[in-house]
């Protein structure tokens, strides 16, 4: 048999499913199914144990419970899901202990006014939308470098991130005269132009708190004082694990990359995308657009081309099982990513970090490069922004590749 299991500071070895039995795969079953098998098993002994399983009808009890027996958190699995390693849509692992006070929040931050601060919309960790106004005051002085100059793309989720979401560029609508916007073309969009927000102040994160626009992303690229656009100056590679594949997988990939770079005296600095992947992100200056996307892709595709067995530089999913995808298409001036600092809207409040490339060598396991909003705070003690380099080191020249 094939377990999945963790082993606690106590030396126990709790028993949490079932990956393989007797010459048969059971990933696949659902949990219900794979829990059926599992207690069937004679597996308790005197240093290991089958961990509890507890219906979801009264979650507050459970989490009570385990906080009261001093463990560390609540894995919370939908019955019908099949297995899947790593971070997934289909489980969730709650922390218990209680989180470092947060400090109160205005409800008002300049002209912004924050309405329905008690609302929440992560209902797994209860965090409500003054949290998240909280989260992106604490980060602002870091956060706004990174925005400046560039047009926001917001992911709205004004319901929580239990219920949909939708995109939103154009406000021209809505936002209030203080907030700059500016007109973009959008080939391929509803119409030809949008007119997109800049949010380059503590007020601007405060609107966006307030409308649930947890996720901000934003281009490879700036505009000028009147809204010209400027060339990239940014390369991003973003790496997605796909089938199979986690942001292990991507950290592996991320260092082949940096040795590729290395060859030509470049340097990136990596990022968590806050959900699955890795990014790694080249301060750039180029004389025509064009130039990022071909660098980074001529870089995928050398990395596919060495390590067809780890990588690909193709989009279709069916190519990326049990590789990591390096999305160079991200640089497209059309394209957007994840801002630094901003929340996720997945189950738990994730934040597109700023790692070390230490980290990003020892990382082992997915959950060595998840952070929350709680994370954050500490991390800006420790570290600062990691992503400085970005915007004050000297803008690094692409050569050609063959």
């Amino acid at each position: 048999m094939l377990l999945d299991a963790e082993l606690a500071r106590a030396g126990e070895l709790w028993i949490s499913d079932l990956l393989y039995l007797d010459g048969r795969d059971t990933r696949c079953l659902p949990f219900r199914e794979r829990r059926r098998l599992l207690e069937e098993l004679p597996l308790t002994g005197p240093h290991w144990r089958v961990a509890p399983v507890f219906p979801a009808s009264d979650p507050d009890a459970v989490l009570a419970a385990a906080r009261d027996q001093g463990l560390p958190g609540v894995v919370a699995k939908r019955v019908d899901s099949s297995y899947e390693a790593g971070p997934s849509e289909n489980w969730i692992e709650a922390g218990v202990r209680a989180p470092p006070p947060r400090p109160r929040v205005p409800t008002k931050v300049g002209r912004a006014k924050l309405t329905n601060p008690d609302k929440v919309l992560y209902p797994a960790t209860g965090t409500t939308k003054a949290d998240v106004l909280a989260h992106y005051l604490s980060v602002a002085d870091v956060m706004l470098p990174h925005l400046e100059g560039r047009p926001v793309t917001m992911v709205r989720w004004p319901d929580g991130v239990e219920k949909p979401s939708f995109f939103e560029k154009d406000v021209s609508r809505h936002a209030p005269p203080w907030i700059r916007t500016v007109r973009v073309g959008t080939p391929g969009g509803r119409s030809e132009n949008a007119d997109f927000p800049l949010i380059e102040s503590v007020e601007g994160l405060a609107w966006a708190a307030n409308l649930a626009a947890l996720e901000l992303h934003v281009p490879q690229w700036k505009v000028g004082p009147r809204g010209g656009r400027h060339n990239p100056d940014l390369v991003v590679f973003d790496l997605d694990p796909g089938e199979g594949t986690t942001v292990v997988d991507c950290c592996r990939v991320a260092e082949l990359i940096a040795d590729v770079l290395a060859e030509d005296d470049l340097r990136a600095y990596p990022r968590t995308s806050g959900g699955k992947g890795l990014q790694l992100y080249m301060p750039v200056t180029v004389s025509k657009a064009e130039r990022t996307v071909e660098f980074a892709k001529d870089v995928a595709v050398r990395l596919a081309r060495e390590q067809p067995r780890r990588v690909v530089a193709v989009m279709a999913k069916a190519r990326r099982r049990g590789r990591v995808f390096v999305d160079w298409s991200q640089n497209d001036t059309a394209k957007t990513t994840i801002a630094s600092y901003s929340l996720r809207g997945r189950p738990l409040p994730t934040v597109a970090t700023p790692v070390t490339w230490e980290e990003v060598r020892a990382c082992r396991r997915p959950e060595d490069l998840i952070f929350t909003l709680d994370d954050l705070p500490a991390r800006l003690d420790e570290h600062g922004d990691l992503l400085a380099p970005l915007l004050f080191t000297d803008r690094q020249r692409l050569p050609r590749r063959g």
